[in-house]
């Protein structure tokens, strides 16, 4: 992949080690820029520029809980996309997944377009306490050949233990951002719970309904730009949010019963990426998506 940048993360306390970073980030040197109209460039380049910020913000955030950044950084390469993966793990946050996927082609049952620009980019962070659910946070943005584009993403945390405090909390922060810019939630948070109609109920993740899926009707039908910086808005406060709460519930007591309840979160997800979710059980490869967001330990 052309571009590599090294990354690093900026502003941590000398105490940390920081070994290594995701060193494969090809939004700092994207070559299929020249083919975007120029209003189309300066979106996807806002883009860009928008997901190294979420990188070095949120695995600092890891670097502060754990003590340390080990990174294994992966690529694979399929007909539909080209993927950059890195994962790092740790005492506090047992395992954080990045995937940023380069799109080439479109699935004819997703409607075959030519794809002229695609970039998805999704954190997933799985804490050790049992107290705190997963988080698979997911954005992207695409542009087609005949000029149409798309916004979308997914914003969620999947419990074991539901500590009703922390829901609520999550749930209010959302309820406030799209109240701030006088969007209906109520539609957001349908599809974050059910799921669209093409994901297999059997085998679905459980969410709490705390977040918002972008997998629908876009926010501002027609604008794509006002979308995606209402999405990439929202992203960043709920991640945000999340990471606070494991930072809150890092060292409270468990009990067996709620190592039990994880266990079962995380063998949800599992079955969930590999048998339902229409995205990663069909265009992502196993090798991909078990090591990007499958959780440290599975348990059958």
């Amino acid at each position: 992949m052309q571009g590599l940048i090294t990354r690093s993360i900026a502003a941590l306390a000398s105490a940390l080690l920081v070994t290594t970073g995701p060193a494969a980030f090809a939004a700092a040197d994207d070559y299929r820029l020249d083919k975007l109209p120029p209003e189309q460039r300066e979106l996807a380049e806002w883009f860009n520029a928008f997901l190294i910020q979420m990188d070095d913000k949120y695995f600092g955030r890891v670097a502060e809980m754990n003590g340390e950044l080990v990174f294994d950084d992966r690529e694979f390469s399929t007909e539909w996309s080209d993927h950059e993966v890195s994962v790092t793990r740790g005492a506090v946050m047992e395992k954080a997944g990045r995937l940023y996927s380069m799109g080439k082609k479109q699935r004819v049952e997703r409607g075959g377009r030519e794809i002229v620009w695609s970039r998805f980019y999704a954190l997933d962070m799985h804490p050790r306490t049992p107290l705190v659910g997963m988080l698979h946070a997911a954005i992207v943005l695409q542009f087609f050949g005949d000029g149409s584009s798309y916004a979308g993403g997914w914003l969620g945390t999947m419990p074991g233990t539901r500590i009703e405090e922390d829901m609520a909390l999550l749930k209010r922060a959302t309820d406030d951002y799209f109240a701030s810019a006088d969007v209906d939630v109520t539609q957001f948070r349908r599809l974050v719970c059910k799921g669209t109609d093409d994901t297999v109920p059997e085998f679905r993740r459980l969410p709490a309904c705390v977040g918002a899926s972008f997998y629908g009707p876009p926010v501002y039908r027609g604008e794509t730009g006002k979308t995606l910086n209402f999405v990439a808005g929202f992203y960043d406060f709920f991640v945000e949010t999340y990471m606070d709460v494991v930072e809150k519930r890092a060292d409270d007591p468990f009990t067996e019963a709620d190592i039990l309840a994880q266990d079962k979160m995380r063998k949800r997800w599992f079955m969930d990426q590999v048998f339902s979710d229409p995205y990663s059980s069909v265009q992502i490869p196993f090798e991909v998506h078990s090591f990007w967001n499958a959780a440290p330990v599975v348990k059958f």
